[in-house]
């Protein structure tokens, strides 16, 4: 996959619909949706509880495949994928950011980080040599040997963002990353992410309940009844 220069569209969903089973009934979660995201663009999707947006993100992110319509990244179909591909794929060009961190309690930073690069190639030193520069990136280099339990929340979150990106992903999606933390700690994360997004020329896609954190994107959409606007909903 050849990752398109900046500026150029790197997310293209068309016509997308989702649709679950509950009981006897079809909920209809999205319906015929059209998004664009461009390379280098930080993103924020918002929307009332149940809107959708953790939905459309894990589409995104391959996690869940449409009930119709396409979802390209970098021309690639990742709709049309198998199951294997997919998960090789989503392997190579996805940081996963959480808002409860997802961090295992009985690994240090340091192998919480490196967990991704355990499906790749790389030697043991290759695999520290890039966990060192995610932690430092963050600016966690000198918690590398500490438990989650030693942390606070929000040096958590930087070690979710570091194994986000250990893997240098085309894409770094985050569902809610500061929902779990104080406007403080908060604004840490959101800056880190800004850093990322404009200094590194990571593109990212944030879910988020938050307009003090939809602000730090450089665009934000909103999803309600299963639709995309600009606007909020009135």
């Amino acid at each position: 996959m050849s990752i398109p220069t900046a500026g150029s569209t790197l997310v293209s969903i068309k016509n997308v619909t989702k649709n679950f089973r509950r009981g006897s009934e079809e909920v209809h979660v999205l319906s015929g949706l059209d998004l664009e995201v461009k390379q280098g663009e930080f993103l924020a999707l918002m929307g009332p509880s149940g809107s959708g947006k953790s939905t459309l993100l894990n589409l995104i992110g391959g996690l869940d495949r449409p009930s119709g319509g396409s979802v390209s990244i970098a021309g690639d179909e990742i709709d049309r994928l198998s199951d294997r591909q997919l998960a090789a794929w989503r392997a190579r060009h996805v940081g996963f950011v959480f808002q409860f961190y997802n961090l295992l309690p009985v690994l240090t930073a340091e192998r919480n980080v490196e967990l991704p690069l355990l499906l790749t190639h790389l030697s043991k030193s290759e695999r520290k040599a890039h966990v060192e520069l995610a932690l430092k990136v963050v600016g966690l280099s000198h918690r590398m040997s500490h438990y989650p339990r030693q942390m606070s929340g929000g040096e958590q979150q930087r070690v979710g963002i570091a194994r986000a990106i250990v893997t240098d992903p085309t894409l770094l999606l985050c569902d809610e990353p500061t929902g779990d933390l104080d406007r403080k700690s908060g604004d840490e994360i959101l800056s880190l992410l800004q850093a990322l997004n404009k200094e590194h020329g990571k593109t990212i896609i944030m879910v988020t309940h938050d307009p003090h954190a939809s602000a730090r994107a450089t665009h934000t959409v909103h999803l309600d009844k299963g639709q995309l606007s600009d606007e909020a909903p009135a």
